[in-house]
């Protein structure tokens, strides 16, 4: 199958940032002349390639992937990372998309799964020109540039979850049932929503928010908050008028304040020390 799909679906706008950026760190860090990648669709069994970097045609711009069809597809359905050294005659892959990837020109290729919470969201690729083997190195930058996509996507999907209605929302709308259930004439129907009323009355609140002990500084702030929206430290940069570099120091620091060894655990800790909104 060499599918095609619109635009419109919500992988095709969400993490485009991400993946931009990641591509581009992959190849300024193993000299890969190709990158591309992409999130997956709705229905979690296909991705489309969103983000193309180094690319000399558009072969492969909006290049549908099933699972388990093609390498990126291999990747997909095992969730771990496949290459093959000459694409058009590799064995352990199907053949679907030989002509777009004919046509970029590309023999050597390797795919990488972004995994978020053990859930496969995406797959970025790197490739040669020429048939040659991809070393370590190359992998393991792959493998890192994979895993900021992944923090990224974590940090967005937790900001959406603070986004849920509030238990102070809970307790007004519990309040406001109960006031109108004795209202209603219907017997048996009083009696189901005063049911429900004793079950939100019951139910357990979680514990309250821990002091503010962790003291970081305006620019830390700045950079967490950013980054609690998963802006990449690029993006993070833009934002705020630095320099990339900058940027990464201030957010090492406030991780190191709040005992956080990634991007997400840090956006986590400092909302739970109220020094984030």
């Amino acid at each position: 199958m060499n599918g095609r799909d619109g635009r419109d679906g919500w992988g095709a706008r969400e993490g485009s940032a991400e993946l931009r950026a990641a591509l581009l760190r992959l190849r300024r860090a193993t000299g890969l002349p190709v990158a591309f990648g992409g999130l997956l669709q709705g229905d979690g069994r296909r991705l489309r390639i969103a983000e193309l970097s180094g690319a000399a045609t558009a072969a492969l711009d909006g290049l549908a992937v099933s699972a388990g069809s093609g390498l990126g597809g291999r990747c997909l359905a095992l969730s771990r990372p496949c290459a093959v050294t000459d694409y058009p005659s590799a064995r352990h892959i199907t053949h679907e998309y030989d002509a777009p990837v004919s046509a970029e020109g590309l023999r050597s290729v390797l795919a990488v799964p972004v995994v978020v919470r053990r859930t496969v969201r995406g797959v970025l690729y790197g490739a040669l020109r020429d048939a040659l083997p991809i070393g370590d190195r190359v992998l393991d930058a792959a493998v890192a540039a994979a895993r900021d996509v992944e923090q990224a996507l974590a940090v967005r999907d937790s900001a959406r979850q603070a986004g849920a209605p509030s238990w102070d929302e809970v307790r007004r709308a519990h309040g406001e049932l109960r006031e109108l259930a004795p209202r209603v004439e219907d017997p048996e129907l009083r009696e189901r929503l005063l049911a429900v009323c004793g079950r939100l009355a019951s139910a357990a609140e979680p514990g309250p928010r821990p002091p503010a002990t962790v003291a970081l500084a305006p620019r830390e702030r700045d950079v967490l908050a950013a980054v609690a929206t998963g802006a990449t430290n690029a993006a993070a940069a833009e934002r705020l008028g630095l320099r990339p570099e900058t940027v990464k120091s201030y957010l090492r620091s406030a991780m190191r304040k709040l005992g956080a060894r990634t991007r997400l655990e840090a956006v986590l800790a400092a909302r739970a020390a109220g020094v984030l909104g």
